[in-house]
């Protein structure tokens, strides 16, 4: 299975959630709200998940081996810091600006 798409949706420039990213494999499946997320030093994704009755998470899409994981992290995390420097430019040419504290 191959990432043939990443869009960063939206930014954040304030508290831990960084970014929202879709993710689109062999141009055939796309997986929506996986979260970019900077806390404890470190920038990691988190899946998209759902809420039980009982106030825990459970993610909905999960990768199911440690490679492909790192993988997916690296493919999004790398698409992520692309578009925080693609604003930070668009902000020094006067257009929507991202401060510094969500470039991480």
């Amino acid at each position: 299975m191959q990432i043939t798409d990443i869009k960063i949706r939206k930014l954040f420039d304030e508290g831990p959630m960084k970014a929202v990213v879709s993710v689109t494999f062999d141009n055939a499946l796309a997986v929506h709200d996986i979260k970019v997320i900077y806390a404890h030093d470190r920038t990691f994704i988190v899946m998209p998940s759902r809420k039980n009755p009982d106030g825990t998470y459970r993610d909905i899409v999960h990768p199911i081996n440690a490679a492909f994981r790192t993988a997916l992290e690296e493919a999004i995390l790398d698409a992520y810091r692309t578009s925080l420097n693609e604003a930070r430019e668009a902000a020094e040419n006067g257009e929507n600006a991202v401060s510094d504290d969500a470039l991480v």
